[in-house]
Order: C-alpha cells, then sequence, then structure tokens
C-alpha cells in the first residue's frame, strides 16, 4: 500500500520518538493513523507500515490482531465495547452485551445496517468494580451500565449520528 505524503509525515514524526535501530517501536503509533484516516487497518495496510518500519508483516500482523482497538474490517460510527471478562461476567457483563446485540439487531462483532454502531465483546477494561461496562469508540468508558442506561446510551447516540 502506498501512503500519502502527509500519513508518512505522521509516521516519521512517530519514527523520530524512537533510536533508528528500533523504529519498530512505532508500530502501534502508526498502526493507530490509518485506522485514523481509514477506519480500520487492512493487510494492505499492515503490510504498508511493516515496509515502512522495515518490519516483517506478519509482525505487525500480530499487534494488530492482539489489540482490540484496532479495527481489521471497517466498523460503525459507533464501535461499541462490551467487557465480558470474568468479573465483569460476574455483574452481567453478558447481560448487557446480549441486551446491546438483541436492541440494535446484530451478533456480537456484528454491525448495523445503517452503519451507525458495531457491537463487540472486550477483554478486561480495568473497571471491575464498576461492571458492566462499555467503552465507546475506544475512548470513552461508561460504567454501571443497566439496560436503562443502555437504551439510554444508543439513543443518544444514534440522535447523534
Amino acid at each position: 500500500m502506498t501512503f500519502s505524503e502527509s500519513t508518512l509525515a505522521r509516521f516519521s514524526k512517530e519514527v523520530a520518538k524512537y533510536p533508528a535501530e528500533h523504529k519498530a517501536s512505532a508500530v502501534m503509533a502508526c498502526l493507530a493513523i490509518v485506522q485514523d484516516e481509514q477506519g480500520h487497518v487492512s493487510p494492505e495496510a499492515e503490510a504498508g507500515i511493516a515496509a515502512v518500519l522495515g518490519m516483517a508483516p506478519i509482525a505487525v500482523h500480530e499487534v494488530t490482531t492482539f489489540y482490540n482497538m484496532y479495527n481489521q474490517q471497517p466498523v460503525g460510527k459507533f464501535k461499541l465495547n462490551v467487557c465480558t471478562n470474568l468479573p465483569c461476567q460476574l455483574r452481567d457483563g453478558e447481560t448487557a452485551l446480549q441486551h446491546v446485540c438483541k436492541r440494535l439487531g446484530v451478533e456480537p462483532y456484528g454491525s448495523t445496517a445503517d452503519g451507525v454502531f458495531t457491537v463487540q465483546p472486550s477483554e478486561c477494561l480495568g473497571a471491575c468494580a464498576d461492571a458492566p461496562v462499555l467503552l465507546v469508540n475506544d475512548r470513552q468508558m461508561l460504567s454501571f451500565m443497566t439496560n436503562e442506561r443502555l437504551d439510554e446510551l444508543l439513543d443518544t447516540l444514534k440522535a447523534n449520528s
């Protein structure tokens, strides 16, 4: 994949933060840049990042697939990660996930037909005492998400789509 000059400039800014022999350390930042610009990280973008950073493409792919903040396919305007790790499971995390999926008419990892929502289960979000918890677009953490609060959130986000 060929990146634009502005994308390459953003990559260079990140690479400059590390010693030349460790430029691969910028891989996460470069993945975030691509996702910011394209909405997801395609296999072609992974290969392009690998070429820029002097890495094996599989090494970039391993990073992309390890972290759930990198979208490997297009997602809705609002990506909802619902924690389903064991502590959240014990406090209705799975129930929250199923409620959101049922309300939106999607399966886990699915997107609504209008492209507004993508719903996926998530590993630990680090707020176990606040379960069930949900992360919106990898940025906004919401706690104590009862069915009523989930419905309010979905209505608010839909109104802002």
